[in-house]
């Protein structure tokens, strides 16, 4: 009951206290009475912030309007970092334990956090000094994380966030707070690789404009101003790097209390108050307006621009429905990029196996059946996946047939009371049944008494006058017990209603006793939901949103899958055409290596061998002819058989020893030898016998002989 009225006086006297500065206009300084009004308040300030710490669990639950209320009006400095871990929860977090063992590893982060750390609060007295407490600190929280979340590891932004903190706090507790801020706060998913939230920001924000300020947003559009050339960084640093620190600090405070909402909604009331200049200005003259002018618009004091922020309309199932909005518009983007990636991959594998077959033209069946087996496996995994989302579809309709049964059927507890209900009424209609056969039976007996006397009253009226005096009063008799009968059966049957309407009214009153039990404990459970109600309703809200993450995460990742597929295909066609280049130039660099060892001096020796062999021979014919008288030859017959079809071997040489032959008109046959020809090595000049022997080796000789081998001499036979 006091921390409520204090809450109260406290908001009741910050009211009086704006309004009166609202009314006079002039600072609270400049004035004693202000100045005393303001130390007292300060005071139930101090008073009401300890006693919510004290008892933070039960005012977060049962005060939380007004809480989030004084924490709009500014939380006292010596309370900020105590409150900043209470409104996050992170004064009690396990990893807070890891801290000390996380310094001591190493982070591939380290160096883009040394270089940034300078440029963190360059102007603050506890950082702006190279090597300083404060740049320490601040190293060690931004590498501590980095080790944590290795998937955002690091980003410029976030070390604004993580210095304010340490302004507040220790080491250890800014880094608990920190990774709180990240994973409940949406930064994350604002400091990603891909910055997929940041642009779901933009848009939403740029809706926002679009809707609130139409004007504004028709001059952004024709100047070509987008949203996140001046509002990246209000979300990215919560208005850290827009704002001096005693501004940025209120609106951090909001932050911590009730998220990114109030990003939204300081930014659209900057623009509203801006909006007069920014419609007069170009796209530069914009950009110096919110660099240079917005952020000393506020100097005097956060509390006309937070009033201001508030008095903006922010509908949170808009801001859901355009999240879906964005997220469906992404999809498509990506689905058409992966498809666009796709489309090139292909086209850059179609050329490459076009220039391999143009290259090696024998590998085009090859190619073929490739493609083929590849269409064939297209083929199979459309038809698997047609069959897996008919058989999921099926599987969705059996469980909404099925859900719609249960829900049809009641519970154990209202069957056992039906049916206990239903032995009683069928216990009173037998009993009802018995009554109406009884009745039945003496209205019959009746009737065959009566018969019985009219019978024997035939012949009364032939009797003496006392003798139909005592007829009469036996016919009225009858005529009492006639209506004594039918009085009963009246009777039975107002019973049998009356038994009816007795059941009928048990039966309601076992309505109205369920009905009210059922009352009763739905109240209690209306009780107890309400209490809960809004925590449940946050954690749906988180749950559907880290769903709608987790979808995309799961398309991003088949949507890698398959760019990474088709990289795959495309580094194995291009390993395949290197692999074809390759065994070509294995195949020319044999032909090339053979050649450059083949003993070209050796060649030209041995033809120079048979060249003079040759002259020896016309000497020897020659001197023949002078010797003798016998007449010529009538020709020259020459024969050349070769084993292979190595034309090469011929030289200009022998065509001229032919000719030379045919000139002297010598006539003789030449004959090829049936022998291998043997080289005399005695022919060749010592000098160039003696060069070669220098750098003749084993294999060229080798060589050199299946060469021989596969050449034949000239015979001459006279």
């Amino acid at each position: 009951m006091n921390l409520s009225r204090l809450l109260e006086t406290d908001s009741k006297s910050l009211r009086s206290v704006n309004g009166s500065r609202r009314n006079s206009g002039s600072s609270l300084v400049s004035s004693s009475s202000a100045s005393s009004n303001l130390s007292h308040l300060e005071e139930d300030s101090w008073i009401l912030w300890g006693r919510i710490v004290n008892e933070w669990e039960d005012v977060r639950k049962k005060k939380e309007k007004q809480v989030k209320e004084l924490v709009r009006k500014g939380i006292p400095h010596h309370f900020r970092a105590i409150v900043w871990q209470l409104l996050c929860s992170a004064q009690s977090m396990p990893i807070k334990d890891q801290y000390s063992e996380l310094l001591k590893m190493t982070s591939p982060c380290e160096k883009l956090i040394r270089r940034d750390i300078a440029r963190t609060y360059p102007e603050h007295d506890f950082f702006k000094e190279k090597d300083s407490l404060g740049q320490e600190v601040l190293f060690n929280v931004m590498k501590a994380y980095s080790l944590v979340d290795r998937e955002v590891g690091y980003c410029q932004g976030s070390a604004f966030i993580v210095g304010l903190l340490l302004m507040q706090m220790p080491e250890e507790e800014a880094f608990c707070v920190f990774v709180k801020l990240m994973q409940d706060y949406r930064l994350r998913e604002l400091f990603k690789p891909s910055m997929a939230e940041l642009g779901l920001c933009m848009y939403q924000f740029e809706c926002m404009i679009q809707e609130h300020l139409p004007e504004l947003y028709v001059h952004f559009q024709s100047q070509s101003f987008h949203t996140s050339m001046y509002a990246s960084s209000w979300f990215l640093t919560i208005f850290l790097t827009t704002f001096p620190l005693p501004i940025a600090t209120r609106i951090f405070d909001i932050f911590m209390s009730e998220g990114l909402e109030i990003v939204f909604r300081v930014g659209l009331a900057l623009l509203q108050t801006n909006q007069a200049e920014l419609l007069q200005l170009d796209m530069e003259g914009m950009l110096q307006h919110f660099q240079k002018v917005i952020p000393h618009q506020f100097d005097s004091g956060p509390d006309k621009l937070i009033q201001a922020s508030y008095q903006v309309k922010y509908n949170a199932k808009k801001m859901k429905k355009l999240e879906k909005e964005y997220t469906t518009i992404k999809t498509k983007e990506m689905e058409e990029q992966v498809e666009i990636k796709r489309l090139r991959t292909e086209n850059r594998l179609l050329k490459q196996r076009i220039e391999t077959l143009e290259k090696h033209k024998c590998s085009s069946r090859y190619s073929e059946d490739f493609v083929l087996q590849l269409e064939k496996e297209l083929v199979q995994a459309r038809l698997s996946e047609a069959e897996s989302h008919c058989a999921l579809k099926e599987m969705q309709d059996k469980v909404l047939e099925m859900e719609k049964r249960n829900s049809s059927l009641p519970d154990e507890e209202n069957v056992a009371r039906l049916q206990e209900e239903l032995i009683a009424v069928k216990l009173r209609e037998a009993e009802a049944l018995m009554g109406l056969k009884e009745l039945r039976q003496q209205v019959k007996d009746l009737e065959e008494h009566w018969q019985r006397h009219l019978a024997r009253t035939t012949g009364r009226w032939k009797d003496p006058p006392r003798k139909n005096t005592v007829n009469e009063l036996q016919d009225e008799l009858m005529t009492v017990r006639l209506r004594e009968a039918e009085t009963q059966a009246e009777l039975k049957e107002t019973k049998q209603r009356m038994m009816e309407m007795e059941t009928q009214s048990q039966i309601n009153n076992n309505h109205l006793r369920r009905a009210e039990l059922e009352v009763t404990s739905l109240q209690e459970k209306v009780q107890y939901l309400t209490a809960q109600n809004k925590g449940l309703l946050a954690q749906l809200n988180e749950a559907k949103r880290r769903q709608a993450e987790i979808e995309c995460k799961s398309k991003e990742e088949v949507m890698a899958a398959r760019l990474r597929e088709a990289d795959s295909i495309a580094a194995v066609a291009e390993l395949q055409q290197h692999i074809a280049e390759l065994e070509i130039q294995k195949e020319e660099g044999k032909i090339q290596g053979q050649l450059n060892k083949s003993d070209s001096n050796q060649y030209i020796r041995e033809l120079k061998d048979q060249i003079a062999e040759l002259h020896h021979e016309i000497k020897c014919l020659k001197g023949q002819k002078d010797f003798s008288d016998q007449p010529t030859f009538d020709g020259i017959h020459i024969v050349n058989h070769f084993t292979g079809d190595d034309e090469s071997f011929h030289s200009s040489d022998e065509d001229f020893i032919t000719n030379s032959i045919q000139e002297s008109g010598v006539n003789f046959h030449l004959h090829r030898r049936t022998g291998q020809m043997v080289l005399d090595r005695t022919v060749v000049d010592s000098s160039d016998s003696e060069n070669e022997e220098s750098t003749l080796q084993t294999g060229n000789l080798d060589k050199m002989v299946s060469k021989q081998r596969r050449m034949e001499s000239y015979s001459t036979t006279v």
